[in-house]
């Protein structure tokens, strides 16, 4: 194959990686990245978004005269300059835009994991709100306070995933052989260079397989993207029902009696209070952070969130093992 097609193919493979949200398999989305994770440029940005983040939370706590917005403010603001700079300047929103796609694109999918994972949550759950001591707690908190405990259940969500789904990643890269590489390039520009790849007895494209660095966390940033949304989805969905079954079941004198408050209840909807709203919002943040770790540790509920994404992720690793190796092989005929 000559020197000028290796290119085009070359050319042809980046945009596919853009388009599959493979963003940092290409070798000049890997140079900007860096470029911007420079000391230089980031440790401006962290002082600015601190210094701005403390400057909004005062302003806000001052408006609403509650201290207790401070450190949730200043949590907000820091997550929102992180995104954005990770989105833009980090080349992240390809990224996020297709494991987007992926996710509400397979939403008949998640329906039926929806089915087998509410249920059993939901028992559990369900006791808790039940449950005297925790609407006691629950509307105790005030707004700032409930913002922090439900940042506080995210923040740990996200914390497990960053911890294991480096080890999902892991997986996708071992044992993979010739036969995998041709299965995975089925359909993409080097669909042709595997057989030819594979065929030539000094190749070893399988070689090319293990994944690190910067490709590595492009993988774990669409699985995290994927999970976190399918459990934010999850979360919604036990809010509404504690919301709806509270409006049912939860009496004005059975929350006076739990709370010690008369409580604050919408007008013309004498069962829909604002301790009704607190619990709920409580205990889907807890709901969350339950799912997470299950989705996570649990072999049935793992298989059901990740089984075919995982399949996605061992088909980039594939066509990213032949696009290097024809990188390899451009290199060498270009040394010759």
């Amino acid at each position: 194959m000559s020197a000028a097609r290796d290119a085009e193919i070359v050319a042809e493979t980046d945009a596919w990686f853009l388009e599959h949200g493979l963003t940092y398999f290409v070798p000049e989305k890997r140079a900007s990245v860096r470029s911007a994770l420079r000391p230089r440029r980031v440790l401006p940005l962290l002082a600015a978004t601190l210094l701005g983040a403390a400057a909004v939370a005062i302003v806000l706590s001052f408006l609403v005269r509650e201290a207790s917005f401070l450190p949730a403010t200043s949590w907000t603001v820091f997550a929102v300059v992180a995104t954005s700079y990770a989105l833009t300047a980090l080349e992240a929103r390809p990224i996020v835009t297709w494991a987007l796609a992926r996710t509400f694109g397979s939403l008949r999918t998640l329906l039926p994991m929806m089915s087998r994972a509410l249920p059993l949550l939901l028992v559990f759950v369900t006791f808790l709100f039940i449950n005297a001591e925790v609407w006691e707690v629950a509307s105790r908190l005030d707004g700032g306070e409930l913002w922090l405990v439900a940042l506080l259940f995210g923040t740990l969500a996200g914390a497990f995933l960053l911890v294991r789904l480096p080890e999902e990643v892991d997986r996708t890269d071992d044992d993979v052989d010739e036969d995998q590489l041709l299965r995975s390039t089925r359909g993409t520009p080097l669909e042709h260079v595997a057989r030819e790849l594979v065929d030539d007895p000094d190749e070893d494209p399988a070689s090319f397989a293990e994944v690190a660095g910067y490709e590595r966390w492009n993988l774990v940033l669409v699985l995290l993207v994927i999970q976190a949304t399918q459990v934010l989805l999850l979360a919604v969905t036990v809010f509404a029902f504690f919301m709806v079954f509270g409006a049912m079941t939860m009496q004005p004198d059975v929350v006076e009696n739990w709370t010690g408050d008369a409580g604050h209840s919408i007008r013309g909807l004498d069962n829909v209070s604002a301790e009704l709203v607190q619990v709920s919002v409580f205990l889907a943040a807890f709901s969350a952070l339950y799912l997470t770790v299950s989705t996570v540790t649990d072999e049935t509920y793992r298989e059901q969130f990740f089984g075919s994404v995982l399949r996605e992720m061992q088909r980039a690793v594939g066509v990213r093992a032949v696009y290097l190796a024809l990188r390899s092989r451009r290199s060498v005929t270009d040394d010759d």
